[in-house]
């Protein structure tokens, strides 16, 4: 494989899995209360930080005095954006395989 083979699956990944994110938001917004509401906006945050809440993450802070170093990274994951994930990587499978 190569390296702009490699850069695009990435860059393809990350962007469907944000646009996953988007479509399986506003979907669920306007389906009914029930099963297929909460499959599509029911979403799993997974990150690097502190957790204040039962929800929300805090970046992890260094201060040095002179320096402060912010070091935090969160995925927000849903079904629709794995979804999204899965069908880049056969789309490049079937393309560049």
């Amino acid at each position: 494989m190569r390296r702009q083979e490699l850069t695009f699956l990435i860059v393809g990944m990350i962007l469907a899995a944000v646009a996953g994110g988007l479509v399986g938001n506003l979907v669920g917004s306007f389906l009914p209360e029930g099963t297929i509401k909460t499959l599509f906006t029911t979403d799993v945050e997974i990150g690097l930080g502190r957790t204040v809440g039962l929800e929300q993450v805090e970046p992890l802070t260094l201060n040095l005095y002179a320096i402060t170093l912010v070091l935090g990274l969160t995925l927000k994951i849903n079904f629709v954006s794995v979804l999204f994930v899965l069908l880049v990587f056969v789309y490049f499978q079937w393309w560049y395989l």
